[in-house]
């Protein structure tokens, strides 16, 4: 890619604008959204089904568009949960139900259902036994769920779960009913992209498209006209998420420069398809798939444009070279995100996406295929090719996820890191381009260092995290030489190795219970009035924690202790932990921390405080 177009306005626009939606917006329910009228009684909504179903174990999940709120007009979306079956994508429905904010602890590391509900715009939810369908959808929004279901179902009646889950997750997005220790494998070995319906399908068709209109001899302009047509009727049977729109949009913007006798290339094509969603859809630049979609896009325009394989190589060669280059750099450019959503890597992506990639666009083909013919009830002449096809990107998608280094666990970035991890990244990526490189290289350099230094600093900053889930609490002490201590009153292991992950330390240097623990002990816990007895005292590291009776907070303020233990279950036990000369207390089986300065951190269900110490 020329350096010229980094000075194009549009990339300039439309990086202030997304600077400006991460540092000012803020996902929140308009004045009619139904959101306000959350309350303990019934509630009838007539809304348009905005979502295919997904089925889970006690409902049929969609999201609606709510029209009217007991017969009067309204507006916002809801998570509806239906226990006898779901409504159709784009019928009107009504339903009766209770109105209820959806549930989200922020703990460090965890995910956050109220979060992302609102990065789509939905900050409700509601539950319902039937509905009442009002307006029956138009025909074609009828057909494109039509092809969509009998689709899956011809999968799932002629595969097992898992090679049906591999099918329509390749095909259309949708894995259904896959083992969670086949998608383990898939997140190990790198290929859990393949899952979901993206951009590339959406390329796969519309290059398909070309070629047989080519083959049967169409003009270029109806031909585009066809491809367009194709390529949206897919995007709108897989689902319409963000990575298919964006490719499609950039399908769109290509068609449109090629019309108005304007080549723009690839890299306006994105630039336009990002602006369109963020401005029908603000939140989505907060959303995971999102920015991994562009993200992934970006770095592979400026990889096979900067790094070409040698004309002189076979075709074949280069193929497969281009393919290592494009895998290479989507799992470099999404390595940090990668991490601070997984906490772990997949070292064998690299080779599983050279074999992974282009069967699965063989298998998209053969696969959809077979559904054709089975229509047709001769599907028998795909079925063994298909089959086979599946199988062996099973057995590849197994193979690669259990090797032994397949993924390696990691801990979360810092802002700090980031910013220095793409700056050096950008540089990498334009290194073929000499003179445009040296000219980067001193800008890209300080930047890095400068944020690398400042994250590391931070990371340095000696806080305390009182984080909790309903009942279930744990205060997380970092110290200034990075060691960190847990106090956990009933918090799963597997959350506060996740939080422990989140704040950017592989793991703690110890473990304390402030309860009694059962009758069979944590592995790697102290145990309150086990191994630990008020009095007691242990080193850990650089630090030492003192054991005391527990301590309590009354409402004015006041802190007063047990006066010793009477062997019920609800009594518990405090610590006191002293380093770098400075000493706090976790008291009231982590509901609050004393800090140095006589200051007192309280813990909020279901959120994270945090406070330096």
């Amino acid at each position: 890619m020329h350096p010229d177009t980094y000075k194009r306005p549009l990339l300039w626009v439309l990086i202030f604008l997304l600077a400006a939606l991460c540092f000012f917006y803020k996902p929140t329910p308009g004045k009619q959204d139904v959101f306000h009228a959350v309350s303990k009684d019934e509630v009838t909504l007539t809304g348009r089904v905005e979502s295919f179903a997904v089925a889970k174990k006690d409902s049929e999940n969609v999201v609606v568009q709510v029209l009217t709120l007991n017969g009067a007009p309204a507006s916002g979306r809801v998570y509806a949960r239906f226990a006898n079956g779901a409504p159709q994508w784009k019928d009107t429905v009504s339903f009766t139900g209770k109105l209820q904010v959806p549930f989200g602890a922020e703990l460090p590391g965890q995910f956050n259902w109220k979060r992302y509900l609102a990065q789509q715009q939905i900050f409700t939810e509601i539950k319902s036994d039937e509905f009442t369908r009002v307006q029956r959808a138009g025909f074609f929004w009828r057909t494109v769920r039509a092809l969509r279901r009998s689709i899956l179902r011809t999968f799932k009646g002629s595969f097992s779960p898992d090679l049906a889950g591999i099918a329509g997750g390749i095909l259309l997005g949708e894995r259904g009913e896959i083992s969670p220790q086949l998608y383990t494998q898939f997140q190990d070995s790198g290929a859990i992209h393949l899952l979901v319906a993206s951009g590339g399908n959406v390329g796969f068709v519309t290059l398909l498209t070309l070629l047989l209109g080519a083959w049967v001899g169409l003009r270029r302009r109806p031909l585009l006209l066809l491809t367009l047509v194709t390529a949206g009727f897919y995007t709108l049977v897989a689902g319409a998420d963000a990575p298919l729109v964006r490719a499609y949009l950039m399908a769109v913007g290509a068609c449109v420069g090629y019309f108005l006798g304007r080549n723009s290339g690839v890299f306006q094509g994105l630039l336009l398809s990002c602006l369109v969603i963020i401005g029908f859809h603000p939140a989505a630049v907060f959303e995971t798939g999102f920015q991994m979609s562009f993200l992934a896009t970006l770095a592979i325009i400026i990889c096979l444009t900067s790094y070409q394989p040698p004309a002189k190589w076979p075709r074949a060669v280069r193929f497969f070279a281009q393919i290592f280059l494009a895998t290479l750099a989507s799992q470099l450019v999404l390595l940090p995100i990668f991490t601070n959503v997984f906490y772990k890597v997949s070292v064998a992506g690299l080779l599983s996406n050279m074999l992974l990639v282009p069967l699965a666009s063989g298998l998209m083909a053969v696969s959809f295929l077979y559904y054709l013919f089975s229509v047709l009830h001769i599907g028998i002449i795909f079925y063994y090719p298909c089959l086979w096809g599946l199988e062996t990107f099973k057995f590849l998608v197994e193979f690669f996820g259990t090797l032994r280094f397949s993924s390696l666990p990691v801990t979360a970035w810092n802002g700090g890191s980031i910013v220095a991890y793409y700056s050096l990244l950008f540089l990498f990526f334009h290194l073929p381009r000499r003179d445009f490189a040296r000219n980067l290289a001193l800008p890209c350099i300080v930047l890095a260092v400068v944020a690398w230094s400042a994250g590391y600093f931070c990371a340095r900053t000696p806080r305390v995290y009182l984080i909790g889930q309903w009942n279930e609490r744990a205060v997380l002490v970092r110290t200034e030489k990075r060691e960190m201590v847990v106090f956990s009153s009933g918090l799963a292991p597997e959350k506060i190795t996740q939080a422990v992950h989140a704040l950017g330390i592989e793991k703690p240097a110890a473990v304390f219970s402030l309860v009694p623990g059962k009758e069979e002990p944590v592995p790697g816990v102290h145990e309150a009035f086990s191994d630990m007895w008020p009095g007691e005292e242990i080193a850990v590291g650089t630090m030492r924690v003192r054991a005391a009776w527990e301590m309590h907070q009354a409402k004015d303020g006041r802190v007063w202790t047990n006066t010793g233990y009477t062997g019920r279950t609800k009594d518990g036990i405090s610590y006191c932990l002293q380093a770098e000369q400075k000493t706090l207390c976790i008291g009231a089986q982590a509901r609050f921390v004393q800090l140095p300065d006589e200051q007192f951190v309280n813990g909020l269900p279901n959120e994270v405080v945090s406070a330096r110490w």
